[in-house]
């Protein structure tokens, strides 16, 4: 499914992502995304 994006592709989403949510804003939406990562691995676990 996502076999042909290519670096200039993840480049621009990353710059649109910094653009809308501002550098200050992603360390606490990538620490949410791992958090909900781990618990998601834990409940599958279990």
């Amino acid at each position: 499914m996502f076999a042909n994006i290519g670096s200039t592709e993840i480049i621009i989403v990353c710059l649109i992502i910094i653009f809308l949510f501002g550098a200050k804003k992603i360390p606490e939406f990538i620490r949410g995304v791992g958090e909900a990562i781990k618990e998601f691995r834990k409940a599958s676990k279990d």
